[in-house]
């Protein structure tokens, strides 16, 4: 199957092309365009071109596209599970969750289209200011480039092409080369609704020809990325004055304090930790238990993830499979090895078959482990113990990172204490950091990224804020 570029509202046969291989059969599913420079350029002079048309069409048009958008995914929502199955290894359960979430977030997008207002300004509250009215009204920045991530390839779609044509502006996308296919659908379903040429454009390729040209080019007005910090530090360094939105990952840990009720939550811990292979930003990866539960949480922690079922993302029973690609694979035991020469106890897991890493449990690993510090994406956990929860905050801190963390306590001021020190962008209490539904604001602090998603707050950073002053006098 040969898919094609869409650019200005046709689907543009590449020059060349990949095969694109599903992970966990190693089979093709698909021949994927690598774009050229002309390409991408095309593309991008369309959104340009087509700015103006989607900055004047009325809100309630924006809606409605968003709209039929969500109604036909939802008739389409079988199609778009089994793509995400197939191509990024998606267990099917988790895959058909994706696809809800991705029709609830258009949902909100269309809703927040009609929620775009500015406010009065009361300007005789300073001296000089009678007379004069004043108000404010938020205008589309422009061109959104979007770059987009593999793991959740529909939803994290939506989170940037729902509020960018709710608030008005056009959009030049590249997914991920592993998961193209989830946006290209997104792209058939757009067309077919009718979205007028150029609004939305899907360009498939390397990041260095297609990334690089979204980042650079001065046509492009804001940025919107969701991937690895080395990435994103390098598209700030180079985005010049384009507004830039980065979701940069995390190692997220959640802190059990005493007295909490271990068999309430391990389900729920496990979950947080092995969903789609830990390839989630949020993905539970450090554990620090209370010393008075530590030995009874890790046991039935253990118990629990032996129960998982490893098998093809298709078969409705499977929990775990395969990671994205074999060289994840490879870093990830070889980051497990590291764990074990240092001292830890790898206590479940630690192997693989093919391109499926067993759910692996790390005990007494040092903050300095790369399974530690750095994020994994795979399905590892590292549990700690700690003598109180003002040493598991330390050691939540103690990262480069900050995007949610989570504490389950039964005490409210310790609650209250975790939610003020704990440096992150989202403290889930009595929860684990990997809860998120999709009208939240969700982003992190230091090399978790900057600026907020959740479609109103997407939509407050693809907007500019203009006052407008009116002279009586």
């Amino acid at each position: 199957m040969k898919k094609q570029l869409y650019i200005n509202g046709a689907w543009v046969t590449g020059s060349e092309y990949v095969p694109h291989h599903s992970p966990h059969t190693g089979e093709t599913i698909a021949e994927i365009p690598v774009a050229t420079p002309e390409e991408v350029e095309q593309a991008i002079q369309a959104a340009y071109a087509a700015k103006t048309v989607i900055a004047k069409m009325p809100s309630h048009k924006r809606a409605e596209i968003l709209e039929k958008l969500a109604h036909s995914l939802a008739k389409n929502a079988d199609r778009a599970t089994e793509i995400l199955a197939l191509e990024a290894s998606k267990p099917i359960v988790h895959a058909r969750a994706e696809v809800q979430r991705t029709i609830q977030t258009y949902k909100f997008s269309a809703e927040e289209a009609k929620r775009l207002h500015g406010e009065t300004i009361p300007l005789d509250a300073a001296p000089g200011g009678e007379g004069r009215v004043a108000y404010t009204v938020r205008e589309p920045v422009g061109v959104v480039g979007a770059i987009t991530p593999f793991n959740f390839p529909l939803n994290l779609v939506a989170h940037k092409v729902g509020p960018a044509i709710a608030s008005g502006n056009t959009i030049v996308l590249k997914p991920a080369m592993q998961t193209p296919l989830s946006a290209l659908l997104i792209a058939e379903l757009l067309d077919e609704i009718g979205l007028p040429p150029g609004i939305f454009n899907v360009v498939t390729g390397r990041g260095s020809v297609v990334g690089d040209k979204i980042v650079t080019d001065e046509r492009i007005n804001k940025i919107t990325f969701t991937g690895s910090p080395s990435v994103g530090i390098s598209i700030r360094n180079r985005a010049g004055l384009k507004r830039v939105t980065l979701e940069l990952g995390s190692n997220s840990a959640v802190i059990v304090d005493k007295g909490v009720d271990i068999d309430k939550i391990i389900s729920r811990c496990v979950t947080g930790a092995f969903s789609f292979q830990g390839q989630v930003c949020i993905s539970l990866q450090r554990v620090y238990v209370h010393e008075d539960l530590y030995v009874s949480f890790v046991e039935k922690f253990i118990d629990k993830t032996k129960q998982l079922t490893i098998g093809n993302p298709l078969d409705e029973a499977t929990d775990i499979a395969s990671l994205i690609s074999s060289q994840d694979v490879k870093r990830a035991l070889d980051w497990i090895e590291e764990a074990r020469q240092q001292g830890a106890k790898v206590a479940t897991g630690g192997k693989a078959e093919g391109n499926v890493l067993h759910p692996t449990v790390i005990l007494d690993a040092a903050p300095s482990l790369k399974v530690s510090c750095q994020e994994v994406f795979a399905p590892i956990v590292v549990i700690n113990k700690v003598s109180s929860v003002e040493e598991a905050i330390s050691h939540v801190n103690d990262s480069r990172f900050g995007l949610q963390a989570g504490i389950y306590t039964n005490d409210v001021n310790v609650a209250l204490t975790a939610a003020e020190q704990l440096h992150v962008g989202g403290v889930m209490i009595n929860d684990i950091p990997t809860f998120r539904v999709d009208h939240m604001p969700y982003g992190g602090v230091k090399e978790s990224g900057m600026g907020r998603e959740g479609v109103k707050y997407a939509i407050e950073e693809m907007t500019e804020l203009k006052l407008v002053v009116f002279n009586r006098n």
